[in-house]
């Protein structure tokens, strides 16, 4: 019987915050495409994953290298580098709630942390003339909603323009750069944030979820989106069927931002 190659076998991906909801799902999608897996997050998982798991908080310099050094010294090389750690804990409220302190956080966790991770390992990709960075956005980085997540929308927006200068620079040497900008997703996080901020504003989750879509100009779909629906993305682009896309942010969000030509 004929052996079937599967699209990412023999590739090996990094996958930040990839124990859990968008990042658990990545994991999954690229590990059923052959890829040999690695997720790293800051705490070890309660559950034992099928992938080596690195222990590492990627809004820490010194954490940051010395992820790099063991993704390289242990398996040779890195193909894909999956971006996907996120989120915010700053309050509710608009700017003037906001302190130096929520807005640092915030730029640390969606920009600095890509930024500083993706120095530390795109130049062996660059060595090497291949490979696939990914950075995992957010629809806020094109809607941002002051009311509810002012700082992460606009530390999202940053990601992007990042991003796509990224790509530009480093296409040249063989090295494709995306970003994927989900909506709404059935995630813990994303149950979390509204939890908060239904207390904040003195509603039931129902309502406050619903306000949060009406806010963003309503959902087609009229759903969340499941962490695998994202996933299937972030497979699809990581693999050789993709092989001419880069600089792109593909948004993937039920219909909410109309689409334009």
């Amino acid at each position: 019987m004929e052996k079937i190659t599967k699209e990412l076998s023999g590739k090996t991906a990094l996958v930040t915050g990839g124990t859990k909801g968008i990042g658990k799902a990545i994991a999954d999608e690229l590990a059923s495409l052959g890829a040999t897996v690695i997720v790293s997050a800051r705490h070890e998982p309660a559950e034992k994953l099928p992938y080596h798991f690195i222990q590492a908080d990627v809004t820490n310099s010194d954490s940051i290298s010395e992820l790099a050094g063991q993704v390289l010294n242990q398996f040779g090389s890195l193909d894909i580098l999956i971006n996907n750690v996120g989120g915010t804990s700053a309050p509710a409220g608009g700017f003037s709630v906001l302190s130096d302190e929520d807005w640092e956080n915030d730029l640390q966790l969606n920009l600095l942390a890509a930024i500083k991770l993706d120095k530390a390992l795109v130049p062996s990709m660059i060595e090497r003339n291949t490979g696939v960075v990914i950075h995992i956005s957010s629809l806020n980085g094109k809607l941002p909603l002051y009311a509810s997540n002012l700082s992460y929308g606009v530390s999202k927006a940053a990601l992007n323009n990042y991003s796509k200068a990224l790509a530009n620079e480093v296409a040249i040497k063989g090295i494709r750069v995306i970003a994927v900008s989900p909506g709404m997703v059935n995630t813990t996080a994303m149950k979390a944030f509204l939890h908060n901020y239904a207390s904040a504003i003195g509603k039931s989750f129902d309502e406050t979820q619903q306000l949060v879509m009406d806010s963003l100009g309503g959902v087609p779909m009229n759903r969340l989106a499941q962490p695998e629906e994202i996933a299937h993305l972030v497979g699809f682009l990581s693999s050789p069927k993709a092989s001419y896309i880069t600089g792109t942010n593909y948004v993937i969000d039920g219909g909410t931002i109309p689409t334009t030509f």
